[in-house]
């Protein structure tokens, strides 16, 4: 079997990358190793930058996403139960969009389907061969059986653990890490959200994150240590916790009920450099991860593919390489922002192990400007909302 370009994984990156692709005139494939109902039960985040929402239209997919989707003129952030509303609308003009990734994943999936596109699920790609030349072929086995995809492009959103990612020498390959001493315990029940917006508290006993999918399924988060298990947090645990964390004015207003899902997920930034080697490019969790604390993961994904798609389309239009060779530089420049952005969002509003008097005064301090200054209020706003792709 032959296409154009060959997408692993079926996650939100390379089934947006094969809409561009397919409205451009490329063909693709897509091979994703797990069932299409394994990829629709990952339960992610789903703030979407204007970029990601505009993409989305573009491709006639955001129907429901406009019907359903929860539109966000700003956001709040508190200090100890003081809440402080940063207006983003007002402040820059933009706005964000709370839609889950599972839904996201969902409209795409069905897109992809409607439209006829290969899309091979249960498919384990096992090697890739030729990406350092001219002609990749992508070996995997389906149903016990080995096959083989030849085509001119492999794009890898097949996440960190991916075979993509791993193809590349780790001579060729340098990465940048940061983990942190901490993990988030995420909780997800039936109930109305706590408020309109989300909130970000930050608080002596850790941080907490009061968001939602929609407006009767919230989704909750309280800082833990690693080492913590689902099960030493039983519901009324966590609620007691959340409501100590978020201060007397958010508790007093908080619905509680039963989870239908609790994990918990470790915090940590990583990039790769470059995002290409020969004909193999990396997009997605195979090139960056970022703590969730910033909303980027989705929206860097997003942006990943929306420039590879495009030099893709320019080097089968006009035969030239290169966009394709400036595209680790522009993914890399926002790729960089924003895991700066989410970084300084992490710092900000946790409590770490080392912390002393010292460092939590300044971090306070720091939230106390952020509060008081307009321009600073700004700066966040674009940073959070995302620049234009």
């Amino acid at each position: 079997m032959r296409t154009q370009v060959a997408i692993i994984g079926a996650g939100p990156a390379g089934l947006l990358l094969g809409q561009l692709l397919h409205h451009a005139g490329i063909h693709n494939v897509i091979l994703e190793h797990r069932s299409p109902d394994y990829v629709l039960g990952r339960i992610r985040a789903g703030v979407l930058e204007e970029g990601t929402v505009a993409l989305l239209r573009q491709l006639g997919i955001a129907d429901r996403l406009d019907a359903e989707g929860l539109v966000h003129a700003g956001v709040e952030l508190s200090l100890n139960g003081q809440r402080h509303r940063l207006p983003f609308k007002n402040l820059i003009g933009r706005t964000v969009t709370v839609y889950g990734q599972t839904e996201v994943t969902r409209d795409l999936m069905q897109a992809r389907t409607a439209l006829g596109l290969q899309s091979l699920y249960n498919s384990e790609v096992v090697r890739l061969q030729g990406h350092d030349g001219r002609s990749p072929v992508v070996h995997y086995t389906k149903e016990g059986r080995a096959h083989e995809l030849s085509c001119d492009f492999v794009a890898g959103c097949d996440g960190y653990h991916g075979v993509s990612r791993r193809s590349v020498p780790a001579t060729a390959l340098k990465t940048y890490e940061q983990s942190y001493p901490f993990g988030w315990l995420g909780v997800l029940s039936h109930v109305p959200p706590v408020s309109d917006e989300l909130i970000y508290a930050s608080s002596e006993r850790g941080f907490a994150l009061c968001s939602m999918r929609s407006k009767t399924l919230s989704r909750y988060y309280v800082q833990c240590p690693l080492e913590d298990t689902v099960e030493a947090w039983p519901d009324d645990r966590f609620w007691n916790e959340l409501k100590l964390r978020v201060g007397p004015d958010v508790a007093a207003h908080l619905v509680s009920g039963p989870s239908v899902e609790k994990s918990i997920a470790p915090l940590r930034s990583y990039v790769a450099d470059p995002l290409r080697f020969g004909r193999l490019f990396l997009a997605g969790d195979a090139a960056h991860i970022v703590p969730p604390t910033g909303a980027k993961g989705l929206n860097l994904a997003a942006s990943d593919v929306a420039y590879l798609a495009e030099a893709l389309e320019e080097f089968y239009r006009e035969g030239s390489e290169t966009a394709l060779e400036r595209y680790t530089e522009r993914a890399l420049r926002r790729i960089w922002a924003a895991v700066r952005f989410s970084w300084w969002m992490t710092r900000q509003l946790h409590k770490f192990p080392d912390d002393t008097g010292f460092t939590q005064k300044i971090r306070d301090s720091e939230l106390t400007y952020l509060f008081q200054s307009p321009a600073a209020q700004s700066v966040f706003a674009e940073q959070y909302v995302g620049m234009p792709l």
